[in-house]
């Protein structure tokens, strides 16, 4: 802050990056959305193959990703072994596979105003499926949350002018799915301590979904796609498609390294409203007073959801500041212990443990050190030589001479301080 409470040049830099990166998220995000919606809809270009248009994405996004990694070196690759490949990586790009084929086959039957609408149930998926597999614990507020979001979707959906049940079932398997996935990311890369940005997550699991798309597509859309003869692959319009789509994935980048994730899902919830707005606007979609209550509804609800999480990430954070304070203040008291045989004032429960367990470390490598020079010395006065099948005798009294006078302070301070009569008491 500057003089009168100003913002000074860097922080209002900072500020306008940060609402540049969210600026251009939404947009090609906002893009991406609206350009496959228009090829794959009947009454626009009408191209209703979602698995190819899918497949010319991760085609597209793994030859830049593997440019951009191996070739032009902008990140670096994650070590990773091909065990770990087949059993982390591989499922993740199955259920990545599929979320995208059903998402990119709802735009053929649904309105983009009513699919961002189903979407609103991603945190009700992510949070179940959570349960389900011991990474999330059951809360009931939570819960009560994710049913207020399920009611504001349900009365969305009888809202929806144009309902189409195989549509809802596409949609509402994309995220299921994709729910999925946010899960297994969890259990099987994050808990191991792999994580991926958005392109080294696109150079590894691009050439997978690619591989799991191509089943589908051989026995769904390749009869479809070889009998029509008036087909012919439009470069400028599948080219700048995929280059958005792979535009999008380094916005993600950007947007998450230089702001956070939970900016991401806030800056999630203003694009929806832009596209329900242009849906209603541009498309001529029909969207009417019972699914904008509806998608309130839902939309509160996730509001709610997110700022729960927010604190919740405060919350943590203050913990770990707290956690570090009390390892430094053991730090500091670690010299009293040794020396003077009692805690200094004020020091929490927890530092007191970090400070005598530092103690019993540092006693047990002195006294360890001070043993083999005692064992040393021993053998060499008696022409012994020492090794693990024969070691000289050495009586307590002998020990006791010999023992630095360092090491035996230690002892005596360190079983008469506070914390370890404090747990004879227990013994």
């Amino acid at each position: 802050m500057g003089k009168g409470g100003a913002l000074t040049d860097g922080v209002i830099k900072k500020i306008l990056l940060s609402y540049s990166y969210v600026a251009v998220w939404i947009f090609l995000s906002f893009t991406v959305i609206v350009y496959n919606k228009y090829i794959l809809d009947r009454k626009l270009y009408n191209w209703p193959f979602p698995i190819s248009l899918t497949m010319i994405h991760m085609t597209f996004c793994s030859t830049l990703a593997v440019l951009l990694v191996r070739v032009f070196g902008v990140v670096e690759p994650v070590s990773m072994s091909r065990e770990l490949y087949l059993s982390s990586v591989v499922p993740i790009g199955a259920l990545y596979s599929v979320s995208l084929w059903l998402s990119n086959s709802a735009y053929i039957y649904l309105s983009v105003s009513f699919i961002q609408m189903l979407k609103a149930l991603m945190p009700v998926a992510v949070y179940t499926i959570g349960i389900l597999f011991k990474k999330d614990s059951f809360k009931t507020d939570t819960m009560a949350n994710m049913l207020s979001i399920s009611v504001g979707v349900a009365i969305a959906a009888y809202g929806e002018a144009k309902f189409d049940s195989w549509g809802v079932f596409l949609q509402l398997g994309a995220v299921a799915f994709e729910a999925t996935r946010l899960v297994m990311i969890q259990i099987l890369l994050t808990s191991k301590g792999i994580t991926l940005n958005p392109i080294t997550s696109l150079y590894y699991v691009a050439p997978c979904c690619l591989v799991f798309l191509f089943v589908p597509w051989i026995f769904v859309e390749y009869p479809v796609l070889k009998e029509s003869s008036s087909f012919h692959f439009d470069f400028v319009i599948f080219g700048t498609n995929s280059f958005c789509a792979f535009a999008l994935n380094l916005a993600v980048f950007l947007l998450v390294g230089k702001t956070s994730a939970l900016t991401m899902n806030v800056a999630g919830v203003v694009k929806d409203w832009l596209l329900i707005a242009f849906s209603w606007s541009v498309i001529k979609d029909t969207v009417t007073p019972l699914n904008l209550f509806g998608y309130g509804l839902a939309f509160l609800g996730v509001a709610y959801y997110n700022h729960s999480k927010l604190q919740a990430l405060k919350a943590k954070e203050a913990q770990k500041k707290a956690q570090q304070a009390d390892e430094e203040a053991g730090r500091v008291a670690f010299v009293d212990i040794l020396y003077m045989g009692s805690f200094p004032r004020g020091l929490t429960p927890a530092a007191q443990t970090q400070t005598c367990l530092c103690a019993c470390v540092d006693f047990a490598l002195a006294f360890s050190k001070s043993l083999s020079d005692v064992v040393y010395r021993k053998g060499s006065r008696t022409k012994t030589t020492i090794s693990r099948s024969h070691t000289p005798y050495i009586s307590p009294e002998e020990l006791n001479s010999l023992l630095p006078f360092s090491v035996k302070t230690k002892v005596e301070t360190l079983l008469n301080c506070e914390f370890c009569e404090l747990l004879e008491k227990f013994d």
